[in-house]
């Protein structure tokens, strides 16, 4: 039997795990949902959850990983009691990671295409009242919406053909340095604008007005749901890696590592962006909206913008792509275990099957646009992103919880003493009756809260 494949180093691990956590949402919803709930009131609530749901949750998946040693789709089989379905779930979390990818590619593809764009002179003489009807035309061209597709999938498949560590861990290291890298220049770059001052008061001092208006409790729910989505939890895009840990570092201490790099990336962003904004009068948004006219609208106006629109779609291209290869490391894994196939094989049947998947979503704007499946105005990519964030990350989410700590799955003995080996902070037996009935309760109130 072929022994697993392990990461190199530990920083390789973080940096993979971290770049799967760490995606375009850390950039276009975060900054605004805080700007939104009234600044550093909601990053306090937002840190408290992110420890208290979001961190115990990622350490049961990478206990379930290593203790495996398998992928997602086969750990279960191997922890799980004869007779029982818990490994139906692992089918679940790889139609999961399918379902991201179909969109997540297109999406990924817009960041190329505009770091492309910079990169060259595409906004040269573009006037700010233009770049809308830019987006708008990458949006209606098949063309272009086709090809970065297929382009980011080749990219994402290449890295993983070379294998985890000369691949995967390699070349996701050199590039999660460079995000980290790219986002402090950007960031000390915003904060030196005009005005900028005004964007970080907006964004991180805490508003009670601003709460007062929205409520409490709704600021409470924002962040929660906020921590819950932030790691990416629920389909085993963060098991696959577990399995392939070494047991000298306990896993709660792994999680909350891949939490503060996740977290910094989130709020370093908002530096960028807010500061930016006000300075130069521009309203920020969420959503797409922010990073393909509102941000152009800005690099445009400023001295050098060319090279910090640049600067800034490298590190978005960078945040994409990482979780792109992060998630289709999981599927190739998956994939090889289930039909007993080489790595080769299963990057060519999953280039072929992701390409041709993917293509519903990148035509979603133009030739399929009369596909509106969530009502008026939505597209195929709504569709997709709604299954995923809404239904199979905080389901799965639960799966995971529940067999981690219930009798009726691997149970919570289990779970701690694959958590605990190594150094690091440990799962202690207080914390019991939090894990197995308070922590389930609140999933259940993110899942109804976020379908609400």
């Amino acid at each position: 039997m072929k022994e697993r494949e392990q990461f190199k180093s530990r920083i390789g691990f973080l940096l993979l795990s971290a770049g799967c956590a760490i995606g375009i949402g850390n950039v276009w919803r975060f900054p605004y949902v805080v700007g939104q709930n009234g600044g550093g009131i909601f990053v306090f609530f937002y840190l408290i959850f992110l420890l208290l749901i979001g961190v115990p949750i990622l350490s049961m998946e990478f206990s379930v990983g290593r203790a495996s040693a398998k992928s997602p789709v086969k750990a279960y089989q191997t922890l799980e009691k004869p007779g029982q379905k818990w490994h139906l779930h692992g089918y679940v979390g790889l139609l999961g990671n399918f379902c991201l990818m179909i969109y997540y590619t297109t999406v990924s593809g817009w960041m190329l295409n505009y770091f492309y764009k910079f990169l060259t002179g595409g906004f040269t003489g573009v006037k700010t009242s233009q770049v809308a009807s830019v987006f708008q035309n990458v949006l209606s061209s098949p063309s272009q919406n086709v090809f970065w597709m297929i382009v980011v999938v080749v990219i994402g498949m290449l890295v993983c053909s070379m294998g985890l560590q000369n691949g995967v861990e390699r070349i996701t290291k050199v590039m999660m340095i460079g995000l980290l890298g790219l986002i402090v220049v950007l960031a000390v770059h915003g904060l030196t604008l005009d005005n900028a001052m005004a964007g970080v008061k907006f964004y991180l001092y805490p508003d009670f007005n601003k709460i007062k208006h929205i409520g409490l409790l709704n600021v409470i729910v924002a962040a929660m749901n906020q921590s819950f989505f932030t790691l990416s939890i629920g389909i085993g895009s963060m098991a696959i890696f577990g399995s392939y840990l070494k047991k000298d570092k306990t896993l709660l201490g792994e999680a909350v590592n891949v939490a503060v790099l996740d977290t910094f990336v989130a709020i370093v962003a908002g530096l960028i962006i807010f500061p930016a904004c006000f300075s130069f009068g521009v309203n920020p948004d969420s959503g797409p909206s922010l990073i393909f006219i509102t941000l152009p609208n800005v690099f445009l106006s400023m001295t050098g913008g060319r090279i910090w629109g640049a600067l800034f779609f490298l590190f978005m291209a960078f945040a994409s792509l990482s979780t792109v290869i992060a998630v289709f490391e999981n599927i190739i894994a998956c994939t090889m275990e289930l039909w007993n196939i080489t790595r080769k094989k299963s990057v060519i049947i999953n280039l072929i099957l992701i390409t041709v998947f993917s293509l519903p979503c990148a035509l979603g704007f133009n030739v399929l646009d009369f596909l509106q499946p969530l009502g008026s105005g939505s597209t195929i990519l709504d569709l997709e992103d709604f299954i995923v964030s809404n239904l199979l990350l905080p389901l799965g989410s639960l799966v995971y919880l529940l067999f981690c700590t219930s009798r009726l799955g691997w149970g919570f003995k289990n779970y701690q003493t694959e958590a605990n080996m190594g150094d690091g902070p440990k799962i202690q037996n207080w914390m019991q009756g939090y894990l197995t009935i308070i922590l389930p309760i609140a999933v259940i109130f993110v899942f109804i809260s976020s379908l609400i």
